[in-house]
Order: structure tokens, then sequence, then C-alpha cells
């Protein structure tokens, strides 16, 4: 070495040592990492010289670690610079390095930098892999050191095929690919060579006490098996089988100390699909030889557990749990494979019931995954008739038949058995029940890992579900003689409270039982009269038994109302028991006190609720059979409320049952139904005395919140009025009838004749709510409202994404989602979360009540005076906080503009959404500017923060601005939507491919009828402040804001090109075409970047020709040369494929910006190989982090 290179790896060698200490000044590192970035990106040759030296041992760990990240570096992106003789020469050096450092005393991390640099030239240089490969062939025959080294470069060899990134080097892949394939000869039968070898050798060397050597041989086939696992996902498995690979792997999962690896290999190629060509039978084969490698272990598993009293190692439980997921991988994918042999198949079922049934949760969880897809296969009906002489279809089903023959009686009672015991929590279980249960494991809340109760239960439940549309007689006297059980204990219990979780818990199992069979789409196991007959029977029996419990205690019964609609669906084919059901509900009701003053008491409450909503249930779900029994439920209902023991909670929710049976019957009987429930309504609602009392002025609201009974009674109206839009109309199933009956046109909607009562006083009290936000208002408020105004904690908490607080005192939920402790119906004195409450279900209720109005048709744009609902709405827009202004657009707004007929658009658009235009772009545009430059969003809402820390507060602000932002983005998306732009054609409707015919266009004007967009264009007033927003939506770094607007753009563009309006072509082909390729810097709206480079293809290739702007556009961007453009042009001229044009536009707006659109290169990465600096301690998958690890050494990190 002359003394200049010497030199060179001297002042390398130092500036390493000083950027890699941090003792070091920051000038210092910064000096050292300068000249370290000069040396990768100056003279190659010498970079690759320089660090060649640097890794030998000369030098400290922390150099040579250093160094392989500059050969690495180099191997990556500079590797072209090199010619075909120093590639050559490169790849010699690398291979000799594994030779030199396969040593003892040598660093893991640095044996697995040479492996990885030896796996990265390869995959630069694919045609030198067979020239390199006697060589490692031969390093590996050295010794277990050796060995390890060239597994674990094997291992990573293969990583471009098994991580499949969307990059330019696709060509590359399949050239790696092709070449790993041809050589799977040579490296299959070499990976079971050394898997034999080094195995067999720790055996002897364990035996001889030689552990040190043992050691070795321990970690090369730990080597070879992660190198084998990097193959089982992508190399044909009948030449893993041929190759012994699949046997080696078999013979090891009876080693503890390598089956965990060895199982991996299983879990990998046990969901591999069967191929349609020619391999199928030995795929087949090679299948069929797993599938007996896995009955086999799981056998002597499940033989051991079932012999050891509920004591078994955790070591065997992972190991076991691999197996268990290997298995449930097999049936799912592959059962094909021994479907056809009668003994296997019945074994294999029967261990997976094994799994099933075994005390440890994580086995029976796994094996649920299996029965569930099976059952949902087997069930599943088949897609559509094949053509004739096409035998696949019958040759399915023949084998879902076979196997479903062997999910017998038997089979299935065992799952239901199971299921039922295991559908408690662990925490519910009584302690008499415990005992019982011996080491079985519930679902507890200490579980971690397989999501929570409510998806286990819901997969347990749907399991349940197919095996009682298989079984229903099976399911049906099962789920019977367990809930019988569960009575008979809790009647003879001395302690019944504590039973009553068991029998809550089996509610669902009825549920999902009893609507199964009788769900009109099975009809019962397939129609047959007999099994109809036999079903009937038993829950005929299972509900007399019901209806004769003499519970009275709350928990008791609302457990027992759950029951009673359980059995919904059951009534609708036995219409003879409705009416003891009926009876029985209100019997309940009636036992249960009917004013509750102590706190203390509200189980009782709840359980009146509960059955007021099992009315709900039953009527959804038993349909006619209900229909005679109206009258009955009517007079009672009035009966009751004489007697003043129906609360308007209560009588809200029997009225909205009392709905739904009438949807049944037709809109006449709807129409009657909702005379007789909102006439007594409507004679209190419409009394101008409490109007003039309240609504006349701000502070009538504060005067309203000490009336109690009048603050809550109007909240049960404004509640029941939500319900009445949402139950009324024609239900799905009686459409048809009702299009029979009516030949003309469709009828009115039953509730269109008493809008003109119901929203005048409602606006009143919206606008009156709204405007206790205002300066001038609020500021005069008592404390207590103020303090009301403020965001509840489940708010807080919800904005936080945290789970939400226990409340102290409970709150109940409505069935149409209002909040409000109903303990405080009735009472006096209100506190502060009783009027939030109040104020908060109103507001909810109240603009659910327009939006669904606003459904309803021409009724509600006729029946209003657009003056007052401008007023309702929007004189205090500029007081709402965001939540408000965000709800307001959602619940009101949106579905009002999507029903708002064309005749209407003047008056009603123009109202209301100019100021909601004006406001919002004004705030949006204030908010996320400090959002952006200050990093805090100013939002109005955060005066009623009180509590968290700055942070969250932030945390709070920023989700409450991108909250709105989405919301009003997305009503611009609806103003663009088709429903309310019909007359706008497509431009490949409307002929046009590349170019316009300026004689085609028309007037913006013919289009202010027939298309939204086009009348909001016309009204500069709206137009202006909506197409602000349009274009700072792209600056705001928000992807979901921008998906939302570009539809919104697209309409924009659209009508740019059909009309000659000048300002508007104007504005897209300079705004808005800049606008987009400044959101394509933005990472953020990556996911929508190809529609927007979608959009800037149309502008530039349907207006440049009509405008100068979208080429100055194009050619002001920082990198762009006029050649570029040309080239651009031209090859836009050879191609009328859009496909093709928006991949040209995207090219050129990559070279046009230096690759500084982020949108666009956010997905291409480079392909690395990671996880080589540390020695892994279990089997490490190809779907591991590849992510930018800083200052991790090695191939992960991108120099």
């Amino acid at each position: 070495m002359d003394e200049t290179s010497n030199s060179a790896v001297t002042n390398v060698a130092r500036a390493i040592a000083v950027a890699l200490d941090w003792n070091s000044t920051p000038d210092a590192r910064k000096a050292a990492v300068s000249y370290l970035e000069s040396i990768k990106t100056g003279d190659v040759r010498v970079l690759a010289n320089t660090s060649f030296l640097l890794v030998k041992r000369d030098w400290s760990s922390e150099i040579r670690l250093h160094a392989f990240k500059m050969l690495q570096h180099l191997v990556r992106l500079r590797w072209e610079e090199l010619s075909s003789t120093e590639h050559r020469n490169f790849a010699n050096f690398a291979v000799d390095l594994m030779s030199e450092i396969a040593n003892p005393c040598e660093e893991w991390a640095l044996k697995s930098q040479t492996a990885a640099l030896v796996a990265e030239i390869v995959r630069r240089e694919v045609h030198l892999w067979q020239e390199l490969l006697p060589s490692l062939v031969s390093i590996s025959d050295k010794g277990p050191i050796q060995a390890e080294l060239v597994s674990m470069m094997l291992r990573w060899l293969p990583e471009d095929i098994t991580v499949h990134n969307e990059d330019l080097e696709g060509d590359r892949r399949r050239l790696l690919l092709r070449g790993l394939t041809q050589s799977l000869p040579e490296i299959l039968p070499l990976l079971y060579t050394l898997l034999e070898r080094h195995f067999g050798a720790a055996v002897n060397e364990a035996g001889k006490q030689q552990l040190d050597v043992a050691k070795q041989h321990v970690a090369a086939v730990t080597a070879t098996l992660n190198a084998v696992n990097a193959y089982a996902e992508w190399a044909p498995l009948p030449d893993l089988a041929k190759y012994g690979i699949i046997h080696g792997c078999g013979f090891l999962l009876s080693s503890p100390d390598f089956r965990l690896h060895a199982s991996e290999f299983f879990k990998l190629v046990s969901p591999r699909k069967r191929p349609a060509d020619d391999s199928a039978s030995e795929f087949d084969s090679a299948m069929s030889s797993i599938f007996h490698i896995l009955m086999n272990v799981s056998q002597e598993f499940l033989h051991r557990s079932a012999s050891s009293g509920g004591v078994v190692d955790e070591s065997d439980i992972e190991f076991a749990e691999l197996i268990c997921e290997s298995m449930v991988s097999l049936g799912s994918s592959n059962l094909q494979c021994v479907g056809g042999d009668s003994t296997i198949l019945p074994l294999y079922l029967q261990q997976m019931m094994g799994f099933f049934k075994h005390f440890k949760l994580v086995l029976h969880f796994q094996s649920l995954l299996f029965w569930l897809a099976l059952m949902r296969d087997l069930m599943s009906k088949p897609k559509a008739v094949q053509a004739a002489g096409d035998g696949s279809t019958s040759q399915a089903d023949n084998e879902k038949r076979k196997i479903l023959s062997f999910v017998n009686d038997d089979v299935c009672s065992a799952i239901l058995f199971i299921s039922f015991q295991r559908i408690i929590k662990r925490e519910k279980v009584p302690p008499g029940m415990a005992l019982s249960l011996g080491s079985l494991e519930l679902w507890s809340d200490d579980i971690e890992g397989k999501g929570d109760f409510g998806q286990y239960r819901s997969k347990l439940m749907e399991l349940i579900k197919f095996i009682a549309s298989y079984k229903p007689l099976i399911a049906g006297a099962k789920v019977s003689e367990r809930i019988d059980a569960i009575i008979k204990t809790l009647l003879v219990s001395s302690m019944p409270a504590q039973e009553l979780a068991v029998m809550e818990s089996m509610q669902l199992a009825l549920e999902n039982v009893v609507s199964a069979i009788f769900d009109g789409s099975n009809e019962v196991a397939g129609g047959s009269s007999e099994v109809h007959l036999a079903s009937c029977r038993i829950f005929e029996g299972l509900l007399q038994q019901l209806l004769s419990l003499k519970w009275t205690e709350p928990a008791f019964v609302e457990v027992l109302s759950h029951y009673l609609d359980a059995l919904g669906p059951f009534l609708k084919y036995y219409p003879d028991a409705a009416g003891s059901v009926i009876n029985k509900l209100f019997e309940l009701l009636t036992s249960l006190p009917f004013v509750v003053k102590d706190p203390s008491t509200n189980r009782a409450r709840n359980a009146r609720l509960q059955i007021c909503t099992s009315f709900i249930r039953i009527a959804k779900a038993a349909d006619k059979s209900i229909l005679p029994h109206m009258k009955g439920i009517a007079d009672t209902m009035a009966y009751l409320k004489r007697e003043g023991s129906l609360l308007r909670g209560e009588h809200n929710l029997l009225g909205e049952a009392f709905l739904i049976m009438a949807s049944t019957a037709g809109i006449q009987q709807q129409q009657e139904v909702l005379a007789w429930l909102l006439e007594p309504l409507s004679q209190q609602w419409t009394q101008l005395e409490w109007q003039n009392n309240y609504l006349s002025e701000p502070l009538g609201l504060v005067r309203l919140c000490l009336e109690t009974p009048t603050m809550w009674s109007i909240f049960h109206t404004v509640t029941f009025f939500e319900k009445a839009l949402k139950r009324s109309g024609t239900r799905k199933a009686h459409s048809n009838l009702q299009n029979n009956s009516t030949a003309g046109s469709p009828p009115s909607h039953p509730m269109a004749s008493h809008l003109s009562w119901m929203l005048p006083p409602l606006l009143k009290l919206l606008r009156a709510i709204h405007s206790l936000w205002s300066p001038s208002v609020s500021q005069t408020l008592p404390a207590e409202v103020k303090a009301a105004m403020t965001m509840s904690d489940a708010e807080r908490f919800s904005l936080l994404g945290e789970g939400n607080p226990k409340f102290s005192k409970p709150a109940l939920t409505f069935a149409d989602g209002s909040l409000t402790n109903m303990s405080k119906e009735g009472l006096t004195e209100p506190n502060e979360t009783d009027i939030r409450n109040w104020l908060k279900g109103i507001r909810d209720g109240g603009y659910n009540v327009l939006g669904l109005s606003a459904t309803v048709g021409d009724s509600f744009f006729k029946c209003l005076d657009i003056n007052s609902v401008a007023l309702a709405l929007m004189e205090n827009i500029q007081s709402m906080e965001f939540r408000h202004i965000r709800q307001l657009i959602h619940s009101v707004l949106i579905p009002l503009v999507k029903h708002c007929p064309p005749d209407c658009w003047d008056t009603w658009l123009e109202k209301l959404l100019h100021p909601l235009f004006i406001h919002s772009q004004q705030v949006l545009s204030h908010s996320w500017s400090g959002l952006l430059h200050e990093g805090r969003a100013k939002v109005p809402d955060a005066h009623g923060i009180f509590v968290g820390s700055d942070l969250k507060v932030e945390v709070m602000e920023e989700k409450l601005l991108r909250d709105l932002t989405r919301e009003v983005c997305s009503l611009l998306s609806v103003i663009a939507s088709p429903q309310v732009n019909t007359g706008l054609p497509s431009l490949e409707h409307s002929g046009h491919v590349t170019r316009v015919d300026l004689s085609s266009l028309k007037d913006l004007d013919a289009f202010t009828l027939s298309s939204m967009v086009g009348f909001l264009l016309k009204h500069k007033g709206l137009a202006l402040p909506a197409l602000h927003i349009c274009i700072e939506a792209f600056k705001w770094t928000d992807g979901d804001a921008v998906t939302k607007v570009s539809s919104f753009c697209a309409v924009l563009v659209l009508l740019a090109i059909l009309t000659n309006n000048t300002e508007l072509r104007q504005f897209v082909s300079k705004d808005l075409f800049s606008a987009i390729i400044q959101g394509l810097a933005l990472e953020s709206n990556a996911i929508i970047s190809a529609d927007l480079v979608g959009l800037c293809r149309e502008i530039f290739i349907y207006l440049c020709d009509r405008d100068p702007a979208p080429r100055q556009v194009l050619l002001s961007l920082p990198c762009i040369t006029q050649n570029d453009m040309n080239a651009f042009e031209e090859a836009l001229t050879k191609t009328a494929s859009s496909k093709e044009q928006k991949q040209h536009m995207k090219s050129l707006l990559l070279v046009a910006t230096g690759n500084k659109l982020r949108a666009l290169a956010a997905q291409k990465t480079v392909n690395i190989i990671t996880n080589v600096t540390a020695r892994p301690r279990g089997p490490v998958n190809a779907s591991e982090n590849r992510a930018d690890e800083g200052e991790t050494i090695g191939l992960a990190t991108m120099l």
C-alpha cells in the first residue's frame, strides 16, 4: 500500500471514530461526517479499496462495521460505475472475507455483515451466482462457523423475492427469482446436508460434553433453518419435498432445541396455494406428507396433554400453538389434499376438535379459527351456475358434502358444548362454577395479543350460528338444555345474583341459534316440515318455561326481557305465542317501580328501558306476527299513560316499536299510527306559550333549565320526532307490495304532513341554543350553564383516542343514541352534567330531525321559510365551535344539499352555504396557518378544554381542526356528486379523447340547473370562498381532506373543459394546476396521488391549447428544461391511452421537481436486507421491519 492510500485509510478511520464518538464536539462530528460523505460520493475505486482495507482485523469493531456500511452503499447505489471485471473481483474479495471472518473470536455482527454483503452483491449481479456457488459450498464444508455464515447469506439472498415493494426493479427481481429457482437443485440439497450434518454433530459433541463446539453446530443448524424458512414461502413445494427439506424439518420437530424454528417452516408452507398446472398432483403429495407430519406431532401432544391432568409446560404450549396454527392453515387452504382419504380426514377433524376442547385458551382460539373457516366454506352457497359441461361446481359441491358428512351430530354437539362453556369471561364466573371448570382457561381481561373479548365472542357466535344452520335440531336442543339447567340452578341457588352472569352470557347464544334457524333464508334446514315442527316444539317449550318465571328483581327482569326478544325470529314462524310474549313484557314492566328517586336503585330504570327496547327488537324480528296485537298494545300504552306509570322515554321506545309494527302493514297504517302518536305531541309542541317563554330571547333557555319537567319533556319530544322519521317509510320486505298497490306516482312519505308543525318550533329552539355561544349572550350566563357548554369528559377522551372514562353516575343510552342521566328525569335542580346532556341531546336530535326531514323531499322545502332556517342555523355561525359546525354540516347540510330540488337551489343554497363557506374559509385558513407555522391549531373550542396537559390540549385542537376540514371537504364532495350534477357528461361520453372542439363549448349558464357545481360557479359569493378552500386544502397536511375535495376539483376541471368561461379556465389552468402540484409535494397526499396526477393530465391535455398557463406552470418548476417539456409533449402525441399519458405526466413532474414530490416518491423504496446487527434469538420472518434505522449498522441503513 503506497503512502497516499495509507494516508486516506487512516483519515477515513479517524473520521469514522470522530463521527461515532458522542464526546466529539459538534463541529468535529460535522466535519467528520462531511469528509465521509465526500469519500462515499468520490472516486468509486478509492471507496472500494479503502473500505476493504478497513474491514480487516487491524481496526476496531466500530470502524470495521462502518466500513461494511460503505461497501454496502457502493453495492446498492454505485455498482454500475464498476466494470464487469471489477464486479467479479469485488465479489471474490467479499467471498474471501467470509473465509477470513469465520473465526470463533470474531463478533457475530461482523460475521452477519459479511454474509449480508455477499447476498447484496448476488442480488445486484445475478449472473455471478453460478460462479460463486462452488466457493460457497466449499466454505460451508470447512466447519460450523463457516456453515452458519453461508446459511445466513442464503437466507438473505431471496429477500427481493419475498418482499414485494412497488419499485422500478421488477426486472431484477424476476432475474433473481429465475436464477435462484434454477439453482434450487443445488441450494436445497446443500441446506438439507447442513441440517443433517450439524444436527448430528451437535448431538455427538453434546454427548462428549464438548459444549462450546456443540453450540457452534447448534448455531449452524439454527441459521440453516432460518435460511430454509426464507425459501419456504416461494420455492415449489414439490422441490422442498424432493430434496428432503420437508422430511428434515419434520424430523427436527422432535428436537426441543430446534422445534420452534422447524415449526416456523410448516407455518409458512401450510397456507401455500395449490397450483393449477401439471404440478398439482406433486403438490398434493407433498402437502399430504405435511398433513401426516403435523398430525403425528399433534396426536402426541394432545395425548400427552390429556394424560397430564391439566399441567403442561409453557414451552410445550408455545410449540403446540405454532403446530396448531399450521394445522389451521392446512385445513383452511389445503383440505382438498386429504379430502378424498376417508381415514386421514376424520382423524384430522378429530385432532382439530382436540385443540378446540383444549383447556389452554390459546389453542382453543387457534382451532376456533379453523372451525369457523371450515363451516363458513361448507355452508356457503355456490356463487353461480357455470356453463354447461363444466363439472367443477358439482365436483366442489360433492367434496363439500363429503366433508360435511364427517361433521356429524357428535362433532356439532361438542362444538356447542365447548362454546357454551367459554362464552363467559373468567371475571364473571361464579365461585361454584369455577370449581367445576377445573383447569379450563376462560377469556380474561389479562389476555393480550388476541384482540378483545368482544371480537373473540363474535367469532364464537358466528360458529354457533353456522352449526345452528347446519344442524338446527341439535343446536336448538343443546341451547334449550343448557338454559334449562341454568334456570334450575338459579331457582335453587342460595345466591342467585352470582349465578345470573352465566344466564346473561347464554342470551347471545340463544339469539344466534334462533336467528340462524328462523332467519328465513335457511328455512329450517331445507324446509323439512318435520324439522320445522320439531324445532318449533323445542322453542315452544323453552318459551313456556321463560314465561312461567316470576322474577321481579330488576337484574333478573332485564335478563328475562333479553331472552324474550332473542326469541323474536321464532315468533315469526309461531305467531300463536306472540300475544303471550307481549303480555309478559307488559307484566314485567309494571312489576318494576315507576318513580326511582334513589340513584342507587337505578337498575330498575335500566330494566324498564330494556323491556321497552325488547318491544322494538321483537317488532323487527317477528314481522307480521305482531299485527293482530297492535290494538292491545295501543290500549295498554294508553292505560299506562293515563295512570301516569309510563315515563316519556319509555313511551318513546314503545312508540318506536309501534312504528316498526305499522311499517309491515303499509303506508296507510303508518299514517294512522303516526297520527295517533304525534297528535298529543303536536298539541303541546305548537303552543306559543312555551315558545314565547323560553325561546323568545336567549336567557329564556336559562329559565327552561330550571324547569326540569318541561326541559325533559322537550327533549323527549325531539327524540321521538327523530325516531318517527327513522322508522316511518316503507320497509324493504314490503316495498313490492306497496309498489303494486300504487301503480301511479309513489306515495308521499308518512311524515310529510307533519313537518309543517314539527319544524318551526324546532328551528326556534336550535336558534336559541346556538345563541348561547355568542359573546354577548355567553357573558351573561350563569356559571352552571357556562360549564355545561364545555366538552364532556367522553368528548375529550374521544378526541384523544383514549378509552371512555368511567363516570361516577351511570349515563343511559336511548335507542337513538342520545345520552342522558335518566335518574334525573322528573326531579328538580338539574346540575351541570344534566344541562350539558340536554344541550347535546337537543342539538344531536334537532340536527338529525332536520337532516332526516330533508330526505322526505319537496314537502320539507315547501313547508319551511328559508329565512327562518338560515336564521336558526347561520345567525351565530361565527360563534360556533368547530365540533358543532362539523356536526351541523354532517347531519343537516349534507342531507339538505343531496335532496334539495334544483328549483330551490337559488334560495336555499345561497342562504345557507354562503355564510358557511365564508366563515369556514376564514377559520380553517387561520387555524391551519397556526398549526403549520406555529405548531398549534387555533380553534374556538379551546376554551372548552379545561383539563389535561398542554400536549393533550394541542392534540385535541388538531383533531378538531382536521375533523372540521374533512367535513367541509365532504360537503364540497357532495356538491360535486353525480346525484346533483346529472347534466354533466364524462369526457369519454362527450366524445373528446385528447382535444375539445371549440365550437362545441357551452356557456356556463347551460349547466346551472343540471349541475350544482355549475350553479355554485355562477354565484360568485358562493364560489369564491369554496374555491379558496379547494386551493388551500392542498397545502394542509391532511390526505383525507384532499381525497374528499379532489372529486370537487374533478368537476371544476370538467366544466373548464366543456365551457367557454374564461375565469374558470384561467383558475383551473393556473391556480388549481399549481395547487395540485404543490399538494403532491406532501407525503400525506400519497393515498390520492394517482387521482391528482390524473387531474394534472386532464388540465394539460385539454386546456394547454386554449390557455398558456398549464405550460407556464410546468416550465416554472425548478428542475425542468425546455427539452424535458418538448419530450413530454411529443410522448403525449404518440399515445391515446390515458393510463400512459398519466405515467408521462407523473414522470415529468418528478423530473421537473428534482424528485421532491413526496406523494409520488412515498412508495419508491429500495429493497434492503435487515436485522444483521444483532444475533436473532428466534425465527425471523420475511415480514420484519425494513425501515431506515438511522445509525443502525448494516444494509438496513441508507447511506
